[in-house]
């Protein structure tokens, strides 16, 4: 069809080419936001998984996209995952199941030396030292780490293992052990000391150091006579079950912690052991929430390590912090790290504590997530909630809102103009990410757009109010109603309600009012 003819046609002689005259068809690309609002309203969308690449990672991204393994490789890494089993069949030390020396301490997250380490992880290798009587106070503790004169530091997946927050493992210390009876793997966890001043939140103080010695002194041998009475315990079965009960195996593990329990318990009444210890040990394992999540870790971490070495495979097979970077592993790269810095967590704080003595991101347990449960699946349960959970999205709700075109002053906005606006927001915080702009300058863009915003609403505001009657006294035009005057049509009820003043009648030509 020639130009003459197009331009002539009906469609091109229709606004915006037809545009509106028949039924959308979108194409979106970046955040799902926009394309589910449009969902929502039976509009037909085509999603584009597009994003840009980081500075420098082109040619890197587009090599790994276009190697002809990976789909395949993926779908296989995928299978291994999903068909991994979990048991717990022995409590042992970690001197015995891993081979561990006296001075080496595994720890969590990539590799990192005295100098990196954050404070919590400080903390937890001092109390080991104490623990492991190489040290007689902090002070000497602290000397002979940052010499490294007789201690070897490693990251806990280096060696089948992984551990909570520090996750610091020291030759004394009792561990799980979980066996995949499918693919032949072995993962080991050490035992919870469950909540307040514990090891893995640095803490080292005398309480500290004498439950770890009771831990190695009564609750691991107990345990080990429990498990080996009772054997192999299913625990991926425990998993299913609990996530059903409103648990996620990251920081919900009560119904998981109760029914492991309650396998156990059995054979653990009944080990060659003073009753007091019993009632000791099921006290302690039943009034912590948090005793299943050392064995949903190893779990995961047997899931995830079956899906490792497949050539080609892009599939992330572990996440970790060490209190100072992050770190992921993908399967087709062995054991290679790929780090940045750790991020700082947003939450509540208890008494005068703030943001400001947040530690960044600390602990293996992101082996719950990297195996697809834990903080995935929160947002996905309805018997629970989070009190923080829309605290970080409070900047940018703002600025969503003033970007699309709502004013404060009320009166101006659509719902399509918000919706544009969150996925402007959206696009600029995904862009900060990928520039690395650090997250403690990402809320202050945010707060500048809102800035932005509002003087642009307050311009519109008073230069609208100007050009429909320039007489304003405190504020409040004169001679015209709020609505009128802010650019809004008084509603024709309003309107009838308010009937306009009778005419002044002209002067008496006899003088006569």
């Amino acid at each position: 069809m020639s130009d003459i003819a197009a331009a002539a046609s009906p469609r091109h002689s229709l606004p915006l080419r037809g545009l509106l005259s028949g039924e959308p068809s979108v194409v979106t690309a970046g955040v799902s936001l926009f394309a589910d609002a449009l969902r929502a309203q039976a509009a037909r969308v085509t999603e584009v998984d597009w994003r840009p690449p980081m500075t420098g990672t082109a040619v890197d991204l587009a090599t790994v996209m276009s190697d002809p393994r990976r789909e395949a490789a993926n779908a296989l890494a995928v299978s291994r995952l999903m068909s991994a089993g979990a048991e717990l069949v022995d409590v042992r030390p970690a001197r015995e199941c891993l081979g561990m020396e006296q001075g080496t301490f595994f720890h969590a997250g990539p590799p990192m030396d005295w100098e990196q380490a954050s404070g919590p992880m400080r903390g937890a290798l001092i109390g080991a030292m104490l623990y492991e009587g190489l040290a007689g106070t902090p002070e000497e503790a602290e000397a002979a780490l940052a010499s490294g004169d007789g201690v070897t530091l490693d990251p806990c997946h280096h060696h089948g293992t992984v551990g909570p927050m520090a996750g610091v493992v020291s030759p004394s210390m009792w561990m799980f052990e979980l066996a995949d009876n499918v693919h032949g793997g072995t993962a080991y966890c050490s035992l919870n000391e469950g909540l307040g001043k514990v090891l893995r939140y640095g803490a080292y103080g005398p309480e500290v150091i004498e439950r770890l010695h009771w831990m190695s002194r009564v609750l691991g041998p107990l345990l080990q006579q429990a498990v080996r009475a009772h054997g192999p315990l299913d625990v991926r079965a425990i998993i299913a079950q609990m996530l059903q009960m409103g648990d996620e195996g990251h920081n919900r593990n009560r119904a998981g912690s109760l029914m492991a329990l309650r396998d156990l318990l059995p054979s653990l009444i009944t080990v060659d052991a003073p009753s007091s210890d019993v009632a000791e040990v099921v006290r302690f394992a039943g009034a912590n929430e948090h005793f299943f999540l050392n064995l949903g870790m190893p779990a995961c971490k047997l899931a995830t390590d079956a899906a490792r070495d497949v050539p080609g495979s892009t599939m992330v097979v572990a996440m970790a912090r060490n209190g100072t970077d992050f770190g992921i592993q993908t399967s087709g790269t062995g054991n290679q790290w790929f780090t940045g810095p750790a991020d700082t967590p947003v939450g509540l704080f208890l008494g005068n504590y703030g943001p400001e003595d947040a530690n960044p991101d600390i602990g293996d347990s992101a082996i719950m997530e990297t195996a697809g449960i834990g903080g995935f699946l929160s947002t996905l349960q309805y018997t629970a909630g989070s009190a923080v959970i829309g605290d970080s999205l409070l900047l940018s709700s703002i600025a969503a809102v003033i970007i699309g075109g709502v004013s404060l002053f009320g009166g101006i906005g659509t719902i399509g103009g918000v919706l544009i606006g969150a996925v402007l927001i959206a696009t600029v915080a995904n862009g900060m990410n990928v520039m690395n702009v650090s997250s403690y300058w990402q809320p202050f863009v945010i707060g500048v757009i809102i800035l932005v915003g509002v003087a642009f609403d307050t311009y519109r505001r008073t230069m609208g109010g100007r050009g429909l009657r320039g007489l304003r006294l405190g504020g409040i035009p004169i001679g015209r109603s709020g609505a009128a005057a802010s650019g809004a049509t008084p509603a024709p009820e309003a309107q009838s309600a308010s009937p306009p003043h009778p005419p002044i009648p002209p002067p008496d030509p006899g003088g006569q009012s």
